[in-house]
C-alpha cells in the first residue's frame, strides 16, 4: 500500500472513529440514571459512571433523581359550603425507577402538573372555607397521599404538597374582617364584664369585713381625711361626731405650715 493511501485510510478512520467513540461513551452523574434502549428494546438503567453504548444501534434516555418541584397555577375551586375561592400551590417530587418513569407515562413531570391539579380540585372541593383556612396541614398530607398512591406505577415518589396562596372574593374578605372585628369588641367586652365582677365582689368582701370591724372603717375615713388635707388650699367638713378627726387634721395641716416657715 503506497504511502499516500495509508496516511489518507488514518485520516478517514480518524475523522470517523473519534466521533464514533465518542458518541459511545456517556458519563452519568451521581444524581442521574441513564434507560437504554437498543434496537426499540429495552436494556435497563445503567449508571453512574461511563457508560458505553453502540453508535446508531442504542437509544441513551437520561433521568433526574433529584427532586423537582412543580408550580402549579391557580385553581378556581368551589368548596363544600359553595364559596369560590382561587387557590395555588407546590408539588415536590423524585424519580425512583427510571425505567418505569421513561416506559410508563410519556411526559412524567407534565402528568404529574396534569394530576396534581385534577386531585387539587377534588380534595378541596369536598372540604369547607373553614378546613381551607384553619387545616392547611391536614389538607396537604392528603393531597400528597393521593397523589403518592396514583404516581407510584410511574415510578415516582410525592415528597411534598404546600398550598401556597388561598384567594377569596373581596366580598368575603369584607365580611371577614368585620367578624373579626365584632369578636374583639366582644372579647373587649367580657374581659371588662369580667373586671366588673370581681371588683364587686372585693368590694363585697371589703364591706363585710367593715361591718363587722367598725374601727377599721375609722381607721380607714381618718387615713382618706389625711390624704385630702395634704392638697394645699383644700377645707375639709366634718361632722360633729368627727370632731376628733378633724381636729387632728387641723393639727397635721398646722404642722406643715409650721415645717414651711421654719
Amino acid at each position: 500500500m503506497e504511502p499516500f493511501t495509508l496516511i489518507l485510510l488514518l485520516v478517514i478512520i480518524l475523522f470517523i472513529g473519534i466521533p464514533l467513540l465518542s458518541s459511545a461513551i456517556r458519563i452519568i452523574r451521581e444524581y442521574e440514571r441513564a434507560v437504554v434502549f437498543r434496537l426499540g428494546r429495552l436494556v435497563g438503567a445503567k449508571g453512574p459512571g461511563i457508560v458505553f453504548i453502540i453508535p446508531f444501534i442504542d437509544q441513551l434516555l437520561k433521568v433526574d433523581l433529584r427532586i423537582i418541584t412543580v408550580d402549579v397555577p391557580k385553581q378556581e375551586i368551589i368548596t363544600k359550603d359553595n364559596v369560590s375561592v382561587k387557590v395555588d400551590a407546590v408539588i415536590y417530587y423524585r424519580v425512583i425507577d427510571p425505567v418505569a418513569a421513561v416506559t410508563k407515562v410519556a411526559n412524567y413531570h407534565y402528568s404529574v402538573s396534569m394530576l396534581g391539579q385534577t386531585v387539587l380540585r377534588d380534595v378541596l372541593g369536598q372540604s369547607e372555607l373553614d378546613e381551607l383556612l384553619q387545616k392547611r396541614d391536614e389538607l396537604n398530607k392528603k393531597i400528597s397521599g393521593i397523589l403518592d398512591e396514583l404516581t407510584m406505577p410511574w415510578g415516582i415518589k410525592i415528597a411534598s404538597v404546600t398550598l401556597k396562596s388561598v384567594e377569596l372574593p373581596e366580598e368575603l374578605m369584607r365580611a371577614m374582617a368585620k367578624q373579626a372585628e365584632a369578636e374583639r369588641w366582644r372579647r373587649a367586652r367580657v374581659i371588662e364584664a369580667e373586671g366588673e365582677r370581681q371588683a364587686s365582689q372585693i368590694l363585697g368582701e371589703a364591706a363585710k369585713m367593715y361591718e363587722e370591724h367598725p374601727v377599721a372603717l375609722r381607721l380607714r375615713e381618718l387615713q382618706t381625711l389625711i390624704e385630702i388635707a395634704r392638697e394645699k388650699a383644700l377645707v375639709v367638713v366634718t361632722e360633729s361626731s368627727a370632731s376628733p378627726t378633724g381636729s387632728m387634721i387641723g393639727v397635721y395641716k398646722a404642722l406643715k405650715e409650721k415645717e414651711k416657715t421654719s
